[in-house]
């Protein structure tokens, strides 16, 4: 297995990376958004959502 950051053969503390170094470059990308998941939304569903976002109030953030 190679390392998906730079390549290099793995080592199992550190798997799938081959150093701490490389963890940490993947946790940066991750972070400041670098890989995403693309979404494809249905027809008409961004729609409908907005149409019932302006009959209900805002509200803010739920507590429990």
């Amino acid at each position: 297995m190679t390392c998906p950051i730079c390549g290099k053969p793995t080592e199992a503390r550190h798997r799938p990376f081959c150093s701490r170094r490389c963890q940490q470059i993947d946790l940066g990308r991750w972070l400041s958004g670098a890989y995403a998941i693309p979404v494809a939304e249905e027809d008409g569903a961004e729609a409908e959502d907005d149409a019932g976002s302006r009959d209900e109030p805002a509200r803010g953030p739920t507590r429990h």
